[in-house]
């Protein structure tokens, strides 16, 4: 895509994304930076002539990113007029790695107005892991490497 929206490298890259946000999606993307950090660039069905849906919210967020400092990107974009809402339910994202406090840091601002189906704790395989869903009704799993 061109534009202000980028590939970290050449080639294709898979970048979870949602179209499913009832016009909530320029809060998620604040509230996303607010606890990952990083970088949002935000397109409108404005600057799309409206997206060629009849009766688009001219401010809604037709394409937004959200790039971190640690190269995880999150494409996401209101719901088009005319279309229902699901979200949820079939996918979760998933920050892990070996950092405990950055990760407990991502899983408690994250679930912070949410629903914690399972808390964050250590698990039978070593790990901890905790799984939430955040307050835009996306499914999240955080994983703690355990120490080698």
């Amino acid at each position: 895509m061109s534009g202000p929206f980028r590939n970290p490298a050449p080639g294709p890259h898979p970048h979870p994304g949602t179209d499913e946000f009832p016009g909530t999606a320029r809060e998620a993307l604040a509230f996303y930076r607010s606890v990952l950090g990083g970088e949002v660039t935000i397109s409108t069905f404005a600057e799309f002539g409206g997206g060629g849906v009849e009766g688009a919210d001219p401010d809604g967020v037709m394409h937004g990113q959200f790039d971190t400092p640690s190269g995880f990107t999150l494409m996401v974009s209101d719901a088009m007029t005319g279309t229902s809402t699901v979200t949820g339910g079939n996918l979760a994202l998933c920050p892990f790695g070996d950092d405990p406090e950055q990760l407990r840091g991502f899983s408690t601002g994250l679930a912070e107005g949410g629903r914690v189906t399972t808390p964050l704790e250590a698990q039978v395989w070593g790990d901890e892991y905790g799984a939430f869903t955040d307050r835009f009704g996306v499914d999240w799993m955080v994983d703690v490497s355990a120490p080698a």
